[in-house]
């Protein structure tokens, strides 16, 4: 949840803004949970998994785009009448996914990069000629647990714990990870002690 959330504070997301965000796994739906909690009007979630889509609806996407490449910005951009997203959250890692939400973004856009990247040279002047910022990293994530996300799963504001769609035991680690990586997961939750 925290690093959905700082993808969501690097791109700057603000009350009234359009937000896409880039990747339907446990971080990109909790960056549209982040949307949501930062005031964005319309959150255009990124996703072609029905359950994912069905999960990213319910924590507050108010879209859903199941293209990429150039489709997913031609749709995107067709839905904001041209003038593209205020903020991206890209929760992906690939150059396709950065590419894509640079893309989508109008001039003055911020992307919240998050998405730990694939290969080590990532192409970024597609953001020099958009004038589109690039901010994020790796989520602090004790400062937004203790002041933010904590007291907001507690007082049942947000729960991103719907993230966690299948359970495994510790000698069931390879099939959690599995699991995941055949998509029959969101994110595999490890039971260590029934209470």
């Amino acid at each position: 949840m925290a690093t959905g959330y700082h993808a969501a504070a690097s791109a700057e997301v603000k009350v009234g803004d359009t937000v896409v965000v880039m990747g339907d796994g446990a971080v990109g739906l909790c960056g549209v949970i982040a949307a949501r909690m930062r005031g964005a009007k319309r959150i255009i979630a990124m996703s072609r998994h029905v359950d994912r889509q069905e999960l990213a609806l319910e924590f507050g996407a108010t879209d859903i785009v199941a293209e990429r490449g150039d489709e997913a910005v031609a749709k995107v951009m067709a839905m904001t009448h041209g003038s593209g997203a205020d903020a991206a959250l890209e929760c992906v890692g690939t150059q396709l996914s950065l590419d894509t939400a640079a893309k989508v973004c109008r001039p003055g856009a911020i992307v919240g990069r998050v998405g730990v990247p694939y290969g080590e040279d990532v192409d970024t002047s597609i953001l020099f000629w958009k004038n589109v910022g690039l901010r994020g990293g790796v989520a602090p994530v004790t400062t937004y647990v203790r002041n933010i996300l904590l007291p907001a799963v507690l007082n049942g504001t947000i729960h991103p714990g719907k993230v966690f769609t299948k359970r495994f035991t510790l000698d069931q680690i390879q099939e959690a990870y599995d699991a995941m990586d055949r998509r029959e997961a969101i994110k595999s939750l490890l039971v260590i002690h029934d209470a």
